[in-house]
């Protein structure tokens, strides 16, 4: 049954997940691709993730939705929302009841100190697949090269990290990086 499989498979990443939305990318897209990945290419996921960080919301929870959408519709976005957000919730009201009592417990630090670098790399390595199907969507080849496609989307990339470093505002860069997607789309440079 898609409902509960979904549900099971979202609340696995929630539960085992540390970091939040760009931590769970590697184990979504995994697990998407393990499950459905004759449904949902790989391509359609790294677009919502564009989808994802330009709509309201927690990036985990707009990809739980978009994936229990594309599977189940509307019922199957809440089995696989719940499922992603309730182990959260669970954590949280635990930790919450034990952390005062536990805060200054060396094992407490040294797992926080310990799940920190985890989480960077699991940030990283996320960042480096989506970049991957972003500037290589038919795989790493000097093929590539040729187009225009990869230039734009690298010169776009650039701008937009020193705008993202220049501290601009997250949702102008938002707003520039759709304008001109949609520009280069209307142009056919995408296509």
């Amino acid at each position: 049954m898609i409902y509960l499989e979904l549900f099971c498979t979202f609340f696995m990443i929630g539960a085992f997940t540390f970091g939040g939305g760009y931590a769970m990318l590697p184990m979504i897209q995994s697990e998407v691709a393990a499950r459905w990945g004759d449904k949902i290419s790989e391509q359609a996921i790294v677009d919502f993730v564009a989808v994802s960080e330009s709509t309201p919301g927690p990036f985990a929870v707009n990809m739980a939705t978009y994936v229990g959408t594309e599977m189940g519709g509307l019922f199957g976005a809440f089995c696989s929302t719940m499922g992603v957000v309730l182990p959260s919730f669970i954590i949280i009201l635990i930790v919450a009841k034990c952390y005062e009592k536990f805060r200054d417990s060396s094992v407490v630090k040294g797992c926080m100190t310990g799940l920190k670098p985890a989480v960077v790399g699991m940030i990283a390595g996320a960042v480096l697949n989506v970049a991957m199907t972003v500037f290589f969507p038919a795989g790493l080849s000097l093929g590539v090269l040729s187009g225009a496609a990869f230039y734009v989307s690298l010169g776009l990339f650039a701008v937009m990290l020193v705008l993202a470093l220049k501290k601009v505002h997250p949702i102008v860069i938002v707003c520039l990086s759709a304008l001109a997607g949609i520009i280069a789309g209307y142009l056919g440079i995408w296509s």
